[in-house]
């Protein structure tokens, strides 16, 4: 067998870690030291689905504006892309800036270019910043952040799925906007930190890839009008 080949190396900032881009043939994935495999470019269902439930509900809204927590390999980014018509604009916040180096190169195509699209727009910086400085600003948050509640790559990442980060996102959705979380399985405590932010829940769990593979979560949380 073809072993991996390491491509490139970034430090994630603000916690010391590194995250690492492999390849075989044309396989790549993204790893964090000492955390294992993070994502590939092959099983990428769940993060497509978490972006089609999401923009389905807000699809049909006049120039919808979607902001997505997390570049990963672009796969939530196109399907995001895929849902919504020509006048809406996807903005990715993306905290480790050789990650959208590497969706602009070698990746890119795994995905369909999807940073090509006049519709998307990345910001270098903490999801979480951004969602802090916006005042009923989209019309859906797509968190595809670390490992869903219980973060694997930067504890910071952990306040976006306490009762403050939902309050906080609560506030950045539009009257009737929809906050989509994915993570890698069931959480019953953040489902309840949900509703008591105030958010309408909804849980649903997809498959890893073309309905095989692990079972994954998403939460489709909904701002009332």
């Amino acid at each position: 067998m073809i072993p991996w080949r390491l491509v490139d190396a970034a430090q994630i900032p603000g916690n010391g870690g590194q995250l690492q881009l492999h390849q075989r043939n044309r396989e790549f994935s993204i790893s964090i030291v000492g955390g294992g495999v993070l994502m590939n470019t092959w099983t990428h269902g769940s993060e497509d689905a978490l972006a089609e439930l999401a923009c389905n509900r807000v699809a049909g809204r006049s120039r919808p504006c979607v902001l997505i927590g997390g570049l990963g390999m672009g796969f939530t980014l196109a399907a995001a892309l895929r849902n919504l018509g020509p006048d809406a604009q996807v903005v990715v916040a993306e905290l480790v800036p050789a990650v959208v180096v590497w969706n602009r190169g070698p990746l890119g195509e795994h995905a369909g270019h999807p940073l090509q699209d006049e519709r998307a727009l990345v910001r270098e910086s903490d999801v979480a910043k951004v969602i802090k400085a916006e005042r009923q600003a989209y019309d859906a948050i797509l968190l595809d952040v670390d490992n869903g509640p219980e973060g694997l790559t930067r504890k910071k990442n952990d306040w976006l799925y306490t009762f403050d980060g939902l309050t906080a996102s609560f506030a950045a959705l539009r009257p009737g906007g929809i906050l989509a979380v994915w993570s890698a399985g069931p959480d019953r405590d953040f489902t309840e930190r949900l509703r008591k932010a105030g958010f309408q829940v909804q849980q649903t769990q997809v498959r890893a890839h073309n309905n095989k593979g692990e079972l994954h979560t998403i939460w489709l949380a909904g701002r009332m009008p």
